[in-house]
């Protein structure tokens, strides 16, 4: 064969040269062919800039949601397009282009990811219902899903076709850029709603501190104090002392059920009703009655309300109180014997038509009367044990001699030292009231 090619050779010299010039020409059609790429490639990479920068332009989320789906649709020259986002393990469409799409997808749909993950995978049915060619891809922040994006039927100059195998990654490149742009709008949106909701915060604690009593009412012959901490930046916990006309004194306390917003809107909602349906002719069961079938149609569902209201007669000393399933004061008389005012009566809220019974004592010169809310003796130190009614009443009998204000600060030391630096769980309110 040599022989034949040198024989060949001989007899027309130019053939090495027709040789050379052929595979000349198939190098200068595959540079030319990489230059096109390369071209391409860097006019693809321009408009995804682009594109990039318009999506990111926005943090407003129903905006930028229009805009990826329009540059979308735009970039790879398609006349249908959905994009849906991931929101409690489902796929929802936020927006539609070009025709209907399907309302939402399972996230664990297995026919949608495979669709996803494989070109030759087919579509679900329902993605864009009526397209002949469809491509997807998922929107991804590390891994993590937020999404996807489909568009439809290819426009091109012989009319609608498939999607070529380039446009695919060409969408998952925006797809990339559309995630931080989505991931930056929740961010901002979630910063939004923070800021918003610290404000209605702020508002609520302070209408809460309104409706705590500010200035302590005079009785001569008795020291009163109150004090309330909350576990949040509102709470559940409600106290009141005010004059009822000029011979009795009024001493509410109240804890409802559950913390934060929702049971600070219920302790308005009992520093409201207790105003208008306390009367001004003792304190009776009726009173009580009316009041938990005020909070049964004005309250929220799953919300009760335990409360203690007690009435005072400054000049005999009689306590009267009605207890619906508060805490039992102490009434700690001078001989240091320690009286419990228990329960007379179910918790607001609970069930209709409720009856209580009034009950009565008596506060002697040098008694000492505490009234509080569970968030004191339900304290719980690292061992799981609670601080307890016999702690308290220790604390009260250790203490009862020194100024109000002192015995506050004592229950207050206390409960903390017990809980060894856990956090406050629960609000925290406290009433004294001594007789001289």
């Amino acid at each position: 064969a040599s022989a034949a090619w040198a024989s060949s050779a001989a007899a027309s010299p130019f053939l090495p040269l027709l040789v050379l010039a052929a595979r000349d020409g198939q190098h200068r059609r595959r540079l030319k062919e990489q230059s096109f790429q390369v071209n391409f490639r860097g006019v693809e990479l321009e408009a995804l800039y682009d594109v990039g920068l318009a999506v990111a332009a926005t943090l407003d989320l129903e905006q930028l949601c229009e805009e990826i789906l329009l540059r979308a649709v735009s970039l790879l020259d398609a006349r249908r397009g959905a994009l849906y986002l991931l929101d409690n393990g489902a796929y929802g469409a936020v927006r539609t282009f070009g025709g209907g799409a399907g309302a939402s997808f399972a996230f664990d749909d297995p026919k949608l990811r495979a669709f996803l993950s494989d070109d030759r995978a087919p579509a679900p049915a329902d993605l864009l219902p009526d397209a002949r060619h469809l491509l997807g891809v998922a929107i991804e922040i590390e891994g993590s899903p937020r999404g996807l994006l489909a568009v439809g039927d290819k426009e091109s100059r012989r009319g609608v076709g498939p999607f070529p195998p380039g446009d695919r990654r060409t969408l998952a490149l925006f797809a990339n850029q559309a995630a931080i742009a989505l991931e930056n709008a929740r961010l901002h949106r979630q910063a939004l709603e923070k800021e918003r909701l610290e404000r209605e915060l702020d508002l609520a604690a302070e209408i809460q501190r309104q409706i705590l009593p500010s200035l302590l009412p005079a009785v001569p012959g008795f020291e009163l104090i109150g004090w309330n901490r909350p576990a949040r930046q509102v709470g559940g916990d409600y106290y009141d002392l005010r004059l009822i006309g000029e011979d009795r004194l009024s001493l509410v306390i109240g804890d409802v059920s559950g913390k934060g917003m929702p049971a600070a809107l219920m302790v308005s909602t009992l520093h409201s009703a207790l105003r208008l349906l306390q009367g001004r002719s003792g304190l009776a069961p009726a009173f009580l009655e009316d009041l938990n079938n005020h909070i049964l149609e004005s309250g929220a569902a799953k919300k009760f309300i335990t409360l203690l209201v007690a009435e005072l007669e400054p000049a005999s000393g009689r306590l009267a109180y009605l207890n619906a399933g508060h805490n039992p004061a102490l009434l700690m008389h001078r001989s240091g014997e320690v009286e419990h005012l228990g329960a007379s009566g179910l918790p607001l809220g609970l069930l209709p038509d409720i009856r209580y019974a009034a009950r009565a004592t008596r506060v002697e010169p040098g008694s000492l009367l505490c009234i509080y809310t569970d968030g004191i003796t339900e304290a719980e130190n690292p061992a799981d044990e609670e601080f307890g009614l016999s702690r308290l009443t220790a604390c009260l009998a250790e203490h009862r001699e020194r100024p109000l204000g002192e015995v506050v600060a004592a229950i207050d030391e206390a409960t903390t030292a017990f809980a060894e630096g856990l956090p406050q769980r629960d609000d925290q309110t406290v009433i004294l009231l001594r007789r001289t």
